[in-house]
């Protein structure tokens, strides 16, 4: 066989492959879109909640910040989709306004909740930054209903730190068992089982359990009107 011959059927040889491999990549190609589309509308999401959220409670980017331990820049690139949030971020947003971390990712209901059922020992784990403090939600979304409540349990030597706390809203707190002690606006309160506690959430507030006994308490947020 001639070089000549030999060399033009390497190159037929080359031209097949080449075309044979194409469809495969045109192929694959579409999945790789529709994924990645769907990564940015997951994101897209999350910063239109976040904003909508904080328009809502009428908190400006720094109050957000305080409440949240999350950088008024960071809020200002979530909610503008320039920036994909961590998990941690998304505990400590969701925390701050007082919804779960899937109300960021789900899908809008397509019907609202006119009642909500707990049955006993079904409730929804909350979840809180404060170490000591167990959280069992008690009530329905927080998109349909202006309250939100859980059955609290609060552990010997538990403290909501050494920052002050102060939100939008309202809180109403029910001791059932145990002692708690609430400092609101500068007075302090020392609750036994029985005793109720309601306050301005814009009041600068801390709590603590001193005693050597868990305590458990229904803890109330009334969030402001839209």
């Amino acid at each position: 066989m001639s070089r000549k011959v030999a060399g033009k059927r390497e190159e037929v040889l080359v031209r097949q492959t080449k075309k044979a491999a194409e469809p495969k990549h045109k192929t694959d190609a579409p999945a790789s879109r529709v994924a990645a589309l769907g990564v940015e509308a997951i994101v897209s999401l999350v910063g239109e909640k976040v904003a909508a959220l904080r328009r809502a409670r009428g908190m400006s980017l720094q109050q957000l910040a305080e409440i949240s331990d999350v950088s008024p820049g960071a809020i200002h690139k979530i909610e503008r989709s320039g920036m994909t949030p961590t998990i941690t971020t998304l505990l400590k947003l969701a925390t701050a306004f007082g919804v779960s971390v899937g109300y960021f990712v789900e899908e809008d209901e397509g019907s609202p909740e006119p009642v909500h059922y707990t049955k006993v020992d079904t409730g929804r784990p909350v979840y809180t930054p404060h170490k000591g403090l167990n959280l069992s939600g008690i009530t329905g979304s927080y998109r349909q209903f202006r309250t939100a409540a859980a059955i609290a349990r609060m552990a010997p030597g538990a403290t909501s730190g050494e920052k002050v706390l102060s939100h939008t809203g309202e809180e109403l707190v029910h001791v059932t068992s145990g002692e708690v002690v609430f400092r609101v606006n500068g007075r302090e309160y020392t609750l036994a089982s029985g005793d109720s506690l309601q306050f301005s959430g814009t009041l600068p507030h801390y709590w603590e359990n001193r005693t050597s006994a868990v305590a458990e308490l229904i803890w109330v947020v009334f969030r402001d009107s839209d």
